[in-house]
């Protein structure tokens, strides 16, 4: 008589044998077994007093939906099944020992796949078949508890100090968020777990070797629930949209649709930080841009209750509220930017009284009585208060000091402290009074507790039910560890927003973060990762944005690029660099501007019966415009994706009629710092015609500067051309001149026939004065044969 107990879906079975450890994983329609043989598989094990124990003894009742789990200490854990037929789901319903169990693993839990890793989600595929794991509550963690703090394990861009990219040792190397699921040996592994917090415990966390993680009420390891599946690929997508619809999982939509799947997830988006006064503006850049959401990165005068600035929003939440109206009308969203759990010190969280549930890194008694003069304070014990951190505070019942030090040596001190910090009242204390050191971060605030985080979660929800607003971005939500939590905080953090949100907001904000987590999958819309900060516009973290290319794919969600900075000095050229990107990989991007935009912005020319032109940086959102209306048509066929993701290739794009032309480009750069030197040309195209740009990044000014081929042709580009000044000749010979911000100074055009006829093979720049200092940066451009795009490609020809 078989002793297995067989659980099955409509696309897998699940062997479970007498020790309590799984021993199938098969394939239904296939026959293929995906458990690797010799390889351990217990279905949980537990951790109690410090000692991992495996199970002894399986017994199935009630029809396989019951299992008792037997272990050596005289402990049994019940575990209630339900099968559905996508999956099936682990419950951890009854616990009976003798002792405390600390922890409880899930897994690990082996399989034979090894081509895509789903660290994150928790999923592992090959071409035919995909095996996953789901944890269906906060407390149910994915991965292994490898860190006391639960901090989900990752590899941080910034460990080498290096803040324009990834270091070269990195290079060839994936970025890795999570270990829901591994790679090994044999394959792969699928695992979480859940920890009994009913204590207290002195930890490791965030940089401090003593933290005091306070206890936290929440069932333990009760309640702990998980699902298990496996699928064909194809099924893949909707097996995990049904284990969100049936377990009551967050699911978020866009226009009716899972957002996961949806295209409208990777929709890009205009940073500008708008106002009551200037928002018709702000829209109208939006519009012109082809954009649908336009995102406030800072609106907040105050993180905690999220006060508005007054000098932007006058009349408060509902100055923003009919900000959001009036982009409605437009057929544009609204979004903005959060912090998270960081506070602010001019936050009412902090001043005039501090609230108890700011988070504490640990506590100790004041040794002596204090009046509201004394600025050496002395304590019991000085183990939280030595590391020196960013704002150095610590609070005494209602009253924040700061201090420079601790003692050397007994009677232990704080030294040179200010009494009433922050705001707060100098107060006087007796002795025992307890005096806490505050977490805080170095943007110069306080950090919360778990009770306070989701009170601060749900004043965000607020915001967004008050006002209307369709779009966030949790930032910083690495201050939810503030408790030594970890990822456990942070989902209990954007789940307190999830679930205080009003039905008709609930699933339909479009949201995304920088940090990453397993249940937070099903609560996000996407991750959007990159700044534009640290270089320039191509260099900033380049490496890094496409890196993250990969693993969202690996795991699942839609595509974005980071942020981009639109600045007074960005090019078109540039503008084309990043769309190509966005093109190739279906990503979405946000372009983030301080330019104050007006509607219809031209710019005149100097010369009369010249046509006025657009100013180059609203010329750019014409161009982002194009390429982003193209994206969402979806014309680019798969193997010119190939070619737009390469960052060495640069490409131009023209909407004609109902098609768009994708030009390749072949571009030369180079510096000149002599007249009648010359640049390389080794052009790929014949008889196409080219555009040229120009900058003087000497010291001099250059007179009389001319452009000729090696095969004759010799034009005239410039009477005179000072620093930092620009030059573009476009592809009909039409000249633009430019200061450093690209304001057009004037405009001209070519008398003589621009394009390449017979393939030449260098570019020589003269000028009539010859200065110390003069440095010339060249840029040719020569456009190759376009691809006439629609929704399906239209081969390579010339435009009708």
């Amino acid at each position: 008589m078989d002793k297995h107990t067989f659980l099955y879906t409509d696309y897998i079975q699940i062997k479970l044998n007498t020790l309590g450890h799984i021993s199938g994983f098969l394939d239904k329609k296939t026959g293929t077994e995906y458990l690797p043989q010799s390889i351990e598989a217990p279905l949980i094990t537990i951790k109690i007093e410090g000692k991992t124990l495996n199970p002894l003894k399986l017994e199935s009742l009630k029809k396989n939906s019951q299992l008792l789990i037997y272990f050596s200490t005289n402990t049994l854990v019940e575990i209630t099944i339900n099968t559905h037929r996508t999956h099936v789901t682990f419950n951890i319903s009854k616990i009976i020992s003798e002792k405390n169990i600390d922890l409880l693993s899930w897994g690990p839990w082996p399989t034979s796949i090894n081509q895509i890793i789903g660290e994150t989600v928790g999923v592992v595929r090959n071409d035919a078949f995909a095996i996953g794991i789901q944890t269906l509550n906060p407390k149910t963690l994915g991965g292994r508890p490898l860190r006391e703090d639960d901090v989900m394990p990752s590899y941080d861009i910034f460990d080498e100090n290096s803040y324009k990219d990834i270091s070269v040792e990195f290079q060839d190397k994936q970025l890795y968020r999570g270990d829901v699921a591994v790679a090994t040996d044999y394959g792969s592994a699928l695992q979480a777990y859940t920890r009994d917090r009913s204590l207290a415990k002195n930890i490791s966390n965030w940089g401090h070797d003593e933290f005091v993680s306070p206890s936290y009420t929440d069932g333990g390891i009760m309640g702990s629930k998980i699902a298990l599946f496996g699928c064909p690929i194809e099924e893949l997508m909707a097996t995990l949209e049904k284990i969100e619809l049936d377990e009551g999982l967050p699911h978020p939509t866009i226009g009716g649709q899972w957002a996961k799947t949806s295209p409208k997830a990777t929709e890009s988006y205009l940073i500008m930080d708008f106002s009551e006064e200037n928002i018709n503006r702000a829209i109208a850049a939006t519009r012109h841009a082809g954009l649908k959401y336009l995102y406030h990165s800072a609106p907040f005068q105050t993180w905690g209750h999220f006060v508005l600035k007054k000098d932007l929003f006058p009349n408060g939440y509902d100055g923003f509220r009919n900000c959001v109206q009036a982009a409605d009308k437009k057929g544009i969203y609204i979004g903005f930017h959060t912090l998270s759990n960081f506070t602010t010190i001019n936050d009412t969280y902090v001043t005039p009284e501090p609230d108890s549930r700011l988070a504490k890194i640990g506590t100790t008694s004041i040794a002596s009585e204090t009046n509201i003069h004394t600025q050496t304070i002395s304590i019991q014990d000085p183990t939280f208060f030595r590391k020196k951190t960013t704002l150095n505070a610590a609070m005494i019942e209602k009253e924040i000091i700061t201090y420079n030090r601790v003692s050397a040596g007994p009677p232990w001190k704080l030294l040179k402290c200010k009494r009433g910090a922050f705001g707060t009242e100098a107060s006087p204390h007796s002795r025992g009074s307890d005096i806490d050191k505050l977490l805080d971060h170095p943007y110069r605030v306080f950090l919360s507790n778990m009770d306070l985080a989701q009170e601060q979660a749900r004043r965000i929800a607020h915001f967004c039910n008050y006002t209307g607003a369709m779009q966030l971005s949790f930032d910083g939500l690495e201050g939810n560890w503030a408790n030594g939590y970890g990822q456990y905080g942070r989902t209990l953090f954007t789940y307190a927003w999830y679930n205080a949100l009003e039905p008709r907001l609930q699933g339909r904000i479009v949201n995304d973060a920088s940090n990453p987590g397993h249940f937070n999958w099903h609560i996000y819309t996407r991750m959007n990762w990159g700044e534009p900060w640290y270089a320039g516009f191509r260099e900033s973290q380049t490496l890094y944005r496409l890196k993250n290319q990969y693993y969202y794919s690996r795991n699942l969600m839609p595509r974005m690029l980071g942020w981009f900075a639109l600045r007074e000095d960005t090019s078109i050229e540039d503008a084309e660099w990043l769309l190509a990107r966005a093109a190739g990989f279906d990503a979405g991007f946000a372009l983030a501007t301080s330019i104050k935009f007006n509607a219809n912005q031209v710019t005149p020319t100097k010369q009369k019966g010249r046509k006025k032109i657009p100013s180059n940086s609203y010329r750019i959102l014409e161009v982002v415009n194009c390429w982003e209306s193209a994206r969402r048509n979806n014309v680019f066929p798969d193997d010119l994706k190939e070619q737009l993701q390469d960052i060495n290739k640069e490409f131009h794009l023209e909407k004609k009629g109902d098609h768009w032309a994708l030009f390749p480009i072949y571009s030369v750069k180079g510096k000149i710092h002599t007249r009648h030197k010359f640049l390389p040309l080794q052009n790929p195209y014949s008889n196409h015609s080219l555009t040229l740009l120009i900058e003087n990044i000497g010291a001099s000014s250059i007179t009389e500067l001319t452009l000729r081929f090696d095969t004759g042709i010799t034009l005239l580009i410039s009477p005179q051309l000072n620093p930092s000044q620009k030059v573009r000749v476009d592809t009909q010979g039409n000249i633009a001149y430019y200061d450093a911000k690209w304001e057009i100074l004037d405009t001209n055009k070519l008398d003589k026939k621009w394009h390449l006829d017979c393939n030449p093979k260098k570019i020589i720049l003269g000028w009539s004065n010859n200065k110390p200092g003069q440095m010339l940066k060249l840029e040719c451009r020569v456009f190759g044969k376009p691809w006439l795009l629609k929704k399906t490609l239209i081969p390579n020809g010339d435009i009708q």
